[in-house]
């Protein structure tokens, strides 16, 4: 039987005890390091081994606290209860310095516009977190957490690709935050991306786009027809003025500050193009005219259009340029796109044929005022 050799007269020891211990008739040292909180015993074979043990823990319980020998969940994690104490802290200073959703919300727009970012990128950016904003009132950034993220995207109702634009936007938020100090972790990104089914890029018809330019008066003529056979982003046309049309160098130039991607790019001015647009080509001025929305709308209308897929025309023209010249690094150079967006959202989604009756609408002549439309001969 194991017994430690006491002597009924042996002053209280300091905690942890370390004592003489037979075992087995062989002599070893105790050293009891145990709380009413827990705590263990541990053997060693000389008693200059157990007392440095038991300075160690001593030390330890200074440092951390005599509840560092009673959390073995917390020790299987390799972590004292010192760096628990440091992650609270920690914790409470970023909960305290942090701001609301709608301050967060100011102090990101305000860097963006500093950086130089669109305008349009900027509104759009406000609109969507506005409305994330409006969920918490009276949340600071360093309390919302992904699940409460999680259940505001869910509650949206959005198509799954909307939804996706939201939480990126969020994702940016809490990003711009937790290099201010503002959270300690962006919550944001451990949300999960709503499924998006792939589906076709919606594209028109070439009878939907001869209809649809039929529709049109002159001035919404070059719009709509560089909006179809050049490509452009509805914001970059609307920015486009008539000098940066090049009838006799054959391309349209998107600026820097008006590309989306912020990197100028040359777009050719197929011949169809040319003719749509030659008759009413000006040297300078804006090429979208006054009251665009309410004109299109009507012209949408009048074309027999009920539902008006977003990015239709771009779409359209995307689709029928790749398979009118097979290259996909090529139409993405044009339409400011990577080659494996265009690749994977325009191939064979339409036919040679259809490509060749597309390219093909070109204005006729008036006879009796009424604009004929006719297919080229290629």
């Amino acid at each position: 039987m194991n017994k430690p050799k006491t002597n009924d007269k042996q002053k209280k020891l300091e905690w942890p005890f370390v004592k003489r211990w037979d075992q087995w008739g062989k002599e070893s040292w105790c050293v009891d390091a145990r709380t009413k909180q827990g705590g263990s015993r541990k053997f060693f074979k000389t008693k200059g081994e157990a007392e440095t043990y038991a300075a160690q823990c001593r030390i330890t319980r200074t440092n951390q606290g005599t509840a560092a020998f009673a959390n073995p969940e917390l020790a299987s994690f390799g972590k004292s209860v010192q760096w628990a104490i440091e992650f609270a802290l920690e914790h409470l200073r970023a909960v305290k310095r942090s701001v609301s959703v709608s301050d967060a919300m100011e102090e990101l727009i305000s860097a963006r516009e500093a950086t130089g970012r669109s305008a349009r990128y900027c509104r759009d950016l406000r609109l969507r977190l506005s409305r994330f904003q409006a969920a918490f009132p009276s949340a600071t950034i360093a309390t919302i957490t992904a699940n409460e993220i999680d259940a505001w995207l869910a509650g949206l109702p959005l198509a799954p690709g909307t939804r996706n634009t939201f939480r990126r936007d969020i994702r940016t938020l809490f990003s711009f935050c937790e290099k201010r100090g503002y959270c300690q972790k962006n919550e944001a990104k451990k949300t999960e991306l709503a499924r998006d089914i792939d589906k076709p890029a919606a594209i028109l018809t070439p009878a939907q786009a001869s209809n649809l330019l039929s529709k049109c008066g002159d001035d919404l003529i070059p719009y709509v027809a560089i909006s179809l056979f050049a490509g452009l982003r509805a914001a970059e046309l609307q920015k486009l003025d008539w000098a940066e049309i090049d009838l006799d160098g054959g391309h349209i130039e998107v600026t820097a500050a008006k590309s989306k991607t912020q990197r100028r790019r040359l777009v050719p001015i197929s011949d169809n193009l040319r003719a749509w647009i030659t008759p009413l080509v000006e040297k300078a001025g804006p090429v979208a005219p006054i009251g665009l929305r309410k004109r299109f709308d009507a012209v949408k209308l009048a074309a027999g259009f009920k539902v008006w897929e977003s990015n239709a025309m771009r779409h359209s023209f995307g689709s029928y340029r790749l398979a009118q010249c097979q290259d996909a690094a090529k139409v993405s150079l044009e339409m400011g796109n990577s080659p494996g967006m265009v690749f994977a959202h325009y191939r064979e989604l339409v036919k040679p044929k259809a490509a060749i009756a597309f390219w093909g609408i070109i204005p006729a002549v008036d006879k009796g005022n009424v604009v004929q439309f006719q297919e080229s001969a290629a």
